[in-house]
């Protein structure tokens, strides 16, 4: 292992070490080490205010898009504060939370912000540590990064290199964060074809991870075919630095979704994009390109697969997953498009690029993934506006309702309700109007997330936002209160009310 070294920046200054728009163009010219659906082929389109504090904004009006960069929202959110990105040309990424913590992942590194206050929150610390695209969780003193793009070394200070280069790295890596000030880079674990994302699943003893990548090349040899399952980090909690790939479990022995030309339009299945676990039950849920998966993991190195399902008619990428608070419904989304496409528009209509929305029927090995319905926003976005279904988290109220915020890229964040599978519908809203109107653009909202009373989004070029829901329909989540939230660790909201 090469040395790891991690460049700390504060308050205002990126630092001239590593230049946001130079880090992108070498994260793309050397190629990542396999094909990425998330946003990376365009550049962030900047804009906009460079002033931390709320933003005002107002309803939009039936069939309407807003104005270059205007905010418009429901009557029931309210934007409280916007923390600006310090380099709008780098993009922003996943969410973590801790305390009084929230981690932003970036393809710079991540940064550290105070949320004790929601409505002034403060960035404590920056760290560079370059790679897309860095997706984030934390326990304890812990934090975890992934890796998915070729790198010359598994050092902070490292370079885009070919992944046809055997000694190109990509993967994991732990930072020790008990000084939020001073983060520690103490130990890296190289996996198979990287670590586009991972999924925390905790343990008394040892922490593990579940590391979803894809896309093999018989010209990588890091990332050959096939490429049929999830690598599996062991993390002892006593002894972080002794992290290792303890198993590679197939979840898909017969290859998976072929694809094209089979399924016209569909990605063919060569390992899973993200996971979602619900540890109280024992169960996860995978997005795998061109399958969703349920499966058991009472066995943490064995995940067992139950059932598995395939929409080769309205999706193109199974992108990510969600659990009701039930454990009877899961929410699939798909990336149409990859994240850089605007798949919002009128054009696209109301089942691509969308949420699927499936019940859990039946018990044990027998239960089944039942396809009720599709949600997607029903706010048409501009041409110029990469839009589709992303991540988003429950949003916990109990009482049997079924509601949660997702980002949708430019289509800004919305809450949305789907206790009765088969008819979801939008309750609130929070967007931005177009970054661009000459050109496709990226931004928007990568992540939307509620922790604690309100909800954070991270923004791809406008940084850190903090909303407010005032809905009768969520205002039991308020009574609901975590120490820590890893949105694909997803907790037992049950526990904590």
């Amino acid at each position: 292992m090469t040395s790891m070294h991690t460049t700390r920046v504060r308050n205002r200054g990126v630092g001239a070490a590593v230049a946001a728009a130079g880090l992108l163009a070498t994260l793309l010219a050397a190629g990542p080490a396999h094909a990425t659906p998330d946003p990376g082929d365009l550049s962030p389109a900047a804009g906009g205010s460079r002033n931390a504090g709320p933003v005002q904004g107002r309803e939009l009006a039936a069939g309407e898009i807003p104005g270059q960069d205007e905010v418009v929202h429901s009557a029931n959110i309210t934007p409280l504060a916007n923390v600006p990105s310090a380099d709008p040309t780098v993009i922003n990424s996943d969410l973590a939370f801790q305390g009084r913590y929230a981690y932003a992942g970036n393809y710079n590194g991540f940064t550290i912000y105070d949320i004790g206050d929601p409505k002034a929150p403060k960035t404590v610390t920056r760290v560079l540590c370059p790679g897309g695209q860095n997706d984030i969780s934390v326990d304890g003193d812990l934090l975890f990064l992934s890796t998915d793009s070729s790198r010359s070394d598994d050092s902070c200070n490292s370079v885009s290199q070919p992944a046809t280069e055997k000694s190109s790295w990509e993967g994991i890596k732990i930072f020790d964060i008990k000084d939020k000030k001073n983060p520690k880079y103490i130990k890296s674990v190289e996996t198979n074809c990287g670590s586009h994302t991972h999924t925390l699943v905790p343990g008394a003893r040892d922490i593990y991870l579940y590391v979803a990548s894809y896309s093999p090349n018989e010209a990588f040899p890091d990332c050959k075919p096939p490429h049929d399952g999830i690598s599996v980090v062991k993390v002892p909690r006593k002894a972080p630095k002794q992290a290792a790939v303890v198993a590679f479990p197939v979840l898909f022995p017969d290859g998976g979704n072929p694809g094209g030309p089979v399924n016209p339009g569909v990605s063919a299945t060569t390992g899973c994009h993200d996971i979602t676990v619900l540890p109280s039950k024992d169960l996860a849920a995978g997005a795998c390109m061109g399958d969703g998966i349920l499966f058991d993991i009472s066995k943490p190195e064995q995940p067992r697969v139950i059932d598995r399902v395939q929409d080769n008619v309205n999706f193109a990428f199974w992108h990510s997953a969600t659990f009701n608070e039930q454990a009877d419904k899961v929410v699939f989304t798909d990336e149409l498009g990859g994240g850089g496409s605007a798949t919002c528009n009128e054009a696209t209509g109301p089942s691509r690029g969308a949420d699927g929305i499936y019940d859990i029927t039946g018990r044990g090995d027998q239960r089944k993934l039942v396809f009720r319905s599709y949600f997607k926003i029903p706010r048409h976005q501009a041409d110029t506006e990469n839009c589709v279904a992303h991540n988003g988290s429950l949003i916990p109220v109990g009482s049997g309702r079924d509601i949660m915020v997702q980002a949708w890229y430019q289509g800004g964040v919305s809450v949305w309700e789907f206790t009765d599978s088969s008819r979801p519908r939008e309750i609130g809203y929070f967007e931005r109007g177009p970054l661009t109107t000459d050109k496709l653009g990226l931004g928007g909202s990568w992540s939307a997330y509620y922790y604690n009373g309100h909800v954070y989004s991270n923004d791809i070029t406008k940084g850190l936002d903090v909303l407010r829901i005032d809905d009768w329909r969520t205002a039991p989540a308020k009574w609901v209160w975590m120490d820590r939230l890893n949105v694909q660790s997803q907790p037992d909201y049950r526990r904590h009310s």
